[in-house]
């Protein structure tokens, strides 16, 4: 019987060492974007969003995933992408942000399509170069080199700062408060 150690993020050792070096690939238009499989919770298809207001322009709003209220992101929005009509591959990922104080947050992210979990070991990672690219570099964990492609490997918790998840959850509260007055 495996010894089970868990961890701040709440997986266990036992599982992030299987799925150490493993992101789950989705699209925004042509390219392709990668966040580690640890952060994702689930893949959803496009549900009913609630707007926020006072938010930022990509903040899509709120859902009510079984019963909890989950903030929703377009990261084409995020990223500075031109916008693109929902297909039946539009889907949202479900994912945990994790700040520097151990905080977590879970939040979706609209994306054009998902694609695979790929395994990129660290020696397959290079730095995101200086130039060229309109992300900006602090979202970037590295370029992955998969077969021919480049995959851009996110880190979420830089996606959305900390900044960023106050002024939504303190929208979320302000929402919350409007209507149980």
């Amino acid at each position: 019987m495996a010894m089970i150690d868990r961890t701040t993020e709440g997986t266990t050792r036992e599982s992030r060492g299987a799925n150490e070096n493993k992101y789950l690939s989705f699209c925004l238009g042509d390219e392709q974007f990668g966040v580690e499989i640890l952060r994702v919770r689930e893949i959803i298809g496009l549900i009913s969003i609630t707007p926020l207001p006072q938010t930022p322009p990509y903040v899509k709003g709120v859902m009510n995933l079984r019963g909890r209220i989950i903030p929703v992101i377009d990261l084409r929005q995020r990223f500075g992408l031109s916008s693109a009509e929902a297909t039946k591959e539009t889907c949202i990922i479900v994912l945990e942000a994790g700040d520097g104080d151990g905080a977590q947050t879970v939040m979706g992210a609209v994306v054009d399509s998902v694609r695979e979990v790929q395994d990129i070991p660290p020696s397959a990672v290079e730095p995101a170069p200086e130039f060229g690219c309109e992300i900006p570099l602090r979202y970037i964990q590295g370029m992955g080199k998969v077969k021919d492609k480049v995959v851009v490997l996110l880190d979420i918790g830089e996606v959305i700062g900390t900044r960023e998840r106050a002024q939504i959850a303190g929208a979320l509260k302000d929402a919350s408060d409007r209507r149980a007055a």
